[in-house]
Formats: structure tokens, C-alpha cells, sequence
């Protein structure tokens, strides 16, 4: 009764309902040990150990790796769900499982045949901006850089860097059309230098800290160009690239946050004494809650909505459009827009409960930093805006740009 459609894209092997019920279970030790997080900088090893068993880093990987081959719509789901309890929980479980499907995606035959051998269990973070560079080498490439917010960096087993490749004289290469090259490289966590420098903010507890390599060696087929790699397996699903993967997990994250922070002021509001009492009783704070579930409600369905086309585009053997693309940027920034306003409402009705340590504090600040990250950035939502209302019909993305297609 009531189970989900199967289609042949998607994997068989785990039903994303049950791994709903596991989190469920370890969720009240998670939301329990989010100070502990916040306070080490990074998730604790008691945090980690509840998370590890759900494997999380391997949903979009396909069976064939050793992944769940799951829906991204479900995926969305799983990440929402972590995310409710711990936001950093939340961020570090949506770093390993986008980064880990780029790997998968991306990767040649021979990589992935290591690196999702039978028996390994490896998780992938790292950096997507082009900090360092690759020297060519015998069997491959020498990695020297630094880079930063490497979210879960601690808890994962292998790097993932963007760089350039050095031309012989120091400065990057240049493809045919006159394009610096950008690649990913991949590389033991061990082997680089964990540097620190995480006192922020919000996401206190996701590790986001500087690492740096010093003359890496990455053999030649742990690279990939990150701009422009054409996918090796699930051909339709992966045409999304770097920046469609990535998008999941920041958009599964917006939507735990924002669903926590409207039930923890509700249920604030329903007590009975106090502040928490007064606003029980005001027409203009239930009125505003309302405002607020409907925003938060509308914005997880337009998600909701662009992702189940794209599941359908890829059922049906299709690769992803400018358009597609075009839309997850806007229902990754909608989400977070409506989470912004669910924070700073809640964060305003809640008075000096707000203030002290809590759920609503630390929701508020994970929040803000989470809509400053770089791929909710305000010329993102600029182009897919040009390209929706007909002005750039001749673009396509690449990466976080729309460029002229040539």
C-alpha cells in the first residue's frame, strides 16, 4: 500500500521512507547535540556517528556505485528532514551527498571504480572555486593551493578542489577557444594541511574551515573539467552539471530551516505564560504566522514543481534545458527568500526568548548565513530572470553564468 512508483531511471534498492524514519529517530539527538557542534566548530563525533549509518553522501550515486539512485524530489525530502533538526547536521549531510554525486557523475570509469569500489565508504568535500593549481606530471598532476569553506571537510575521505592548470610558465591554461581551463581534483583528506579559520556567524558546527595542498599528486584520472564535464552515468539526470547538483542540497537545506523556525514559534506561541502567552492571544501575530506558512508552503512547491520535471525530463531520456536550469536557480533563491522572512518574523515575534541560546537563535543565524552563500546570489537570480522573460533566449548555463552559446 502506498508505495512510491517505481521507474526504471531510479534505483531499487532503499526507499527513501524508510532512511525518513531513521532520521526521525536519531533527529531529538541531533537537535540535542547542536550546542556541542556549534561550540567544537565542527560536527562532534558523536553527531557524525548518528548521520554516518544513513549514508547520505551516496543518494545520487547510481546502484551500479553502490548508490541509492534516488529521486532528486526525494533526496530534497531527506535533506529537509536532517536539516529540521540541526542546521549544521543539515549542511554537512548536503555537502557529502551533492559532492559525492558530482564525483560519481563526473569521474571517469576507472576513478569511480575505486573510489565506489565494494566495501568503501568515502565521503567528498571541498571547494568549487579555482584556488589552486595543477602541474603536469608522469601519471598525473601535482596540486598546490588554498581554499576555503571546505564544509565537512573533517568527517569526509577525499577532497574535491577546484584549479587551474598551470601552461608551463606559471600562469593557467587556455582550451582552443581561448578559455582558461578550470578542473576538480580529488585528493586523500590526509594528504592536505586543515587550516582552521571557522569562527563565523551561523553553521558554526559544519567544520567549513581553510585547507591547502603543497605538491599533491592526483593521478590523471581523479580530474574533471568542472565548467564544462560531460556526464559518464545517468546522462540525463547529471546534464544538470556541478551547479544543478549543488543546488539540491542548498535548497533541500532551506527548506528544513525554514519548516523548523515556523514550528518552533508557533509552539512557542501556544504556550502559556510569559511573552509566549500575550502572543498566544494577538490577532496580528496568528495573522502574520499565516502569512509566513503560506510563503514557506508556496515556495516548497514551486521546488516541489521544477524538480518533479526534471525527474520526468530524465524518465523520458531527456537532457536538461536552459530553462530547467533556469528554474532551479529561482526555486532555490524563492526558498530561501521565504525562509529569510520566516526568521526574521519569528526571530521579532519571539522577543528576548530569541536572544538566548535556543533553537530560534540558532535557526536565525544559520539561516542568514545560509542566504548569503554564494549560490544564492542576487546576478544568478538576474540572468535566470533575463532568460525566462525572453531578453537572453541565444545563452546557456555554464556554471553560475548564462553565456552566449558558440
Amino acid at each position: 500500500m502506498n508505495k512510491p512508483m517505481k521507474h526504471g531511471y531510479w534505483g531499487n534498492t532503499v526507499d527513501y521512507r524508510d532512511i525518513l524514519a531513521e532520521i526521525a529517530k536519531i533527529g531529538p539527538k541531533l537537535e540535542a547535540n547542536a550546542a556541542a557542534d556549534d561550540a567544537a566548530g565542527e560536527l562532534t563525533p558523536e553527531s557524525f556517528a548518528l548521520l554516518r549509518p544513513l549514508r547520505l553522501s551516496h543518494l545520487l550515486a547510481t546502484e551500479e556505485l553502490g548508490g541509492a539512485q534516488m529521486r532528486p524530489t526525494e533526496v530534497l525530502q531527506l535533506l529537509e528532514a536532517v536539516t529540521r533538526w540541526s542546521g549544521s547536521a543539515g549542511w554537512v549531510s548536503m555537502v557529502h551527498c551533492c559532492i559525492g554525486a558530482m564525483s560519481a557523475a563526473f569521474l571517469p570509469d576507472s576513478a569511480v571504480e575505486r573510489l565506489f569500489a565494494p566495501g568503501t565508504e568515502n565521503r567528498f568535500s571541498g571547494q568549487g572555486a579555482p584556488l589552486g593549481m595543477l602541474k603536469k606530471t608522469e601519471g598525473g598532476y601535482t596540486l598546490t593551493g588554498k581554499w576555503s569553506y571546505g564544509s565537512g571537510f573533517s568527517h569526509a575521505t577525499w577532497s574535491h578542489s577546484a584549479c587551474f592548470v598551470d601552461d608551463g610558465t606559471g600562469k593557467p591554461a587556455k582550451d582552443e577557444a581561448g578559455n582558461v581551463i578550470v578542473m576538480c581534483a580529488h585528493a586523500p583528506i590526509p594528504e592536505h594541511k586543515q587550516m582552521g579559520n571557522w569562527d563565523v556567524l551561523g553553521l558554526k558546527g559544519t567544520g567549513s574551515i581553510d585547507y591547502a595542498a603543497e605538491d599533491v599528486f592526483i593521478a590523471e584520472d581523479l580530474v574533471f573539467p568542472i565548467l564544462t564535464a560531460p556526464p559518464q552515468r545517468l546522462k540525463e539526470l547529471f546534464s544538470l552539471g556541478i551547479v544543478g547538483l549543488a543546488a539540491i542540497g542548498h535548497t533541500g537545506w532551506a527548506m528544513g530551516a525554514g519548516r523548523r523556525m515556523l514550528d518552533e514559534i508557533a509552539g512557542f506561541a501556544r504556550s502559556k505564560s510569559g511573552r509566549a502567552g500575550l502572543l498566544g492571544e494577538s490577532e496580528k501575530f496568528w495573522h502574520d504566522y499565516g502569512r509566513a506558512e503560506a510563503s514557506y508552503r508556496a515556495a516548497r512547491a514551486f521546488v516541489m514543481e521544477v524538480w518533479g520535471d526534471i525527474e520526468a525530463t530524465a524518465e523520458a531520456g531527456r537532457q536538461m534545458t536552459t530553462r530547467q536550469i533556469s528554474l532551479v536557480h529561482l526555486a532555490k533563491s524563492q526558498i530561501h527568500e521565504a525562509g529569510v522572512e520566516v526568521c526574521n518574523f519569528a526571530y521579532r515575534a519571539s522577543g528576548g526568548a530569541g536572544l538566548r541560546a535556543g533553537v530560534i537563535q540558532r535557526t536565525y543565524r544559520d539561516m542568514m548565513v545560509a542566504a548569503n552563500h554564494f549560490t544564492i546570489a542576487p546576478s544568478i537570480v538576474t540572468s535566470a530572470g533575463r532568460e525566462i522573460g525572453g531578453q537572453w533566449t541565444d545563452r546557456a548555463w555554464q556554471f553560475y553564468d548564462l553565456i552566449e552559446k558558440k
